[in-house]
């Protein structure tokens, strides 16, 4: 069977969903997401971005011969893109295409929830797992060959300014930390200025270098989930999101949680 899988979304949203759509693969696997997120995705015959495919203009404009090529020569595609736009659904039942929808997000997220009727909350990987019918449990995993060394990676931004503990405490820690092993700054290519910070494009080469690191410690992020996945030791902070659902799921994370904004709290408990 030749499968096609289409995953949206940053690069927590990807890890997160990493054992279903690893439970999918068959005797050829292909794999469309964000541009960003292509390296990371170590499993498939062949992976490539979205927006190259031209898949984010099915259903606003007539789409092109080879795209629609494309599409059909899968014998099934199994997407998280375009379940809740409907004129995406509509164009792909129009043409006969071998489509199953799946949710994005949790059903009934606003990324600080996520709970079933009357039910308790679902981890999202437990959520993306059960969409695709494999038991809860697994954890999302991403192999480097890297050895590990005594220094800390501290990565002090996230996607909301809500979820950031202050730069000035990280700070305070960093200093802390100094007392007993380097610490290395980290920061993505969309974030402030920061004096000193590493800053690797490629996600794959920096999930290398994080796993590397004796300690990573962050907010709520993608980076974070990219450091639990390669299997260092993670401290995560948590402030307006609910780790039950969005926490980095590894043996050795440990979480902080406030239930406010983390940029109104003094320090660390």
């Amino acid at each position: 069977m030749k499968r096609l899988l289409i995953r949206p979304g940053a690069i927590g949203d990807l890890i997160l969903s990493l054992p279903a759509l690893e439970s999918l693969q068959t005797g050829y696997t292909e794999v469309w997401v964000s541009g960003p997120n292509v390296p990371l995705v170590r499993f498939a015959h062949r992976v490539r971005s979205i927006a190259a495919t031209g898949l984010n203009l099915l259903g606003i404009t007539d789409p092109s011969a080879r795209l629609l090529d494309e599409l059909r020569s899968f014998d099934s595609i199994i997407s998280w893109y375009g379940a809740n736009r409907p004129e995406f659904r509509e164009t792909v039942a129009s043409l006969d295409l071998p489509f199953t929808f799946h949710q994005a997000l949790p059903v009934g997220s606003d990324l600080s929830a996520c709970s079933r009727p009357y039910g308790p909350r679902l981890h999202a990987t437990d959520y993306y797992l059960e969409q695709v019918g494999c038991p809860p449990g697994a954890i999302p995993r991403i192999q480097c060959d890297a050895a590990r060394e005594r220094f800390a990676v501290i990565q002090p931004f996230s996607g909301s300014p809500r979820k950031n503990w202050p730069l000035e405490k990280f700070r305070a820690l960093a200093r802390g930390l100094e007392r007993t092993m380097p610490v290395s700054w980290c920061a993505g290519r969309e974030d402030p200025p920061l004096a000193g910070a590493v800053r690797i494009d490629d996600l794959y080469d920096l999930a290398c270098w994080l796993a590397r690191a004796g300690l990573y410690i962050g907010n709520d992020s993608g980076i974070t989930h990219l450091a639990a996945a390669v299997g260092t030791p993670v401290l995560a902070l948590f402030g307006p999101t609910d780790p039950a659902v969005w926490a980095p799921r590894n043996t050795h994370v440990r979480i902080a949680r406030w239930n406010c904004a983390l940029s109104e709290l003094p320090g660390l408990p």
